[in-house]
């Protein structure tokens, strides 16, 4: 399927400005694995791949999976591996990071993940600490991520939180971030790009940055 050019102009917003938001979540969850040359990696909903950049970074074998044709698009151009659907390897994954899956996401992955493999998810933070939800007009609202992982079959091994402040250079990069979330449900895109930008206000700094504190907490489990 060939993107439609506005697909491709919101993938490129999220690439080039809102996904390098997540860096701190990325570096802590791959400081606490190790993640390090030889680790075999899979990432759900990978976007444009910023991720697997990370870990290859580190000399792991990072694969990706994105459904959204234009940020997998994108992630192509980085040279990155990534499909639209799990696959089916012939040696194991080390690692699944899954952010934010679905549930059914999250069963089609995990048969590629090596028994005692590390699966990694990740949510918003508590809700007074996090200040996009209440910019996006109440929403996302976190999941509970230790029932997710029972729901799963899996075996809990840690969490932790990390500070992921969303900052932007002015009001209209933030739109532009915000709405490649795909959080903000508005079906008129002049509407929703006029409402954003009001409720960034309150955030906004002197120099005309807009700064947008959060927590995310994120859980490490393994496959039984």
């Amino acid at each position: 399927m060939t993107p439609t050019p506005t697909a491709t102009l919101v993938a490129r917003d999220w690439a080039e400005i809102q996904e390098r938001m997540l860096v701190p979540l990325y570096e802590a969850v791959y400081d606490r694995l190790e993640v390090g040359p030889g680790d075999r990696l899979l990432g759900l909903d990978c976007g444009a791949g910023l991720a697997l950049l990370l870990a290859a970074g580190r000399g792991a074998l990072a694969t990706g999976v994105e459904a959204d044709p234009a940020r997998r698009a994108l992630a192509r151009e980085r040279l990155l591996k990534v499909a639209a659907a799990p696959p089916r390897p012939a040696v194991p994954y080390d690692v699944l990071l899954a952010f934010s899956p679905g549930p059914g996401d999250l069963a089609a992955a995990l048969p590629a993940v090596r028994r005692g493999g590390a699966v990694v998810l990740a949510d918003w933070g508590p809700a007074e600490r996090c200040t996009v939800p209440t910019v996006l007009g109440g929403g996302p609202v976190a999941r509970d991520l230790d029932a997710v992982v029972s729901a799963a079959g899996l075996v809990p091994d840690g969490s932790g939180r990390v500070f992921c402040p969303f900052g932007y250079a002015d009001v209209d990069s933030a739109v532009r971030g915000l709405l490649s979330t795909g959080l903000y449900r508005c079906a008129d895109p002049a509407l929703a790009e006029k409402e954003l930008a009001e409720a960034l206000h309150p955030f906004e700094r002197g120099d005309g940055a807009v700064w947008l504190p959060n927590i995310f907490r994120y859980v490490v489990a393994r496959v039984a």
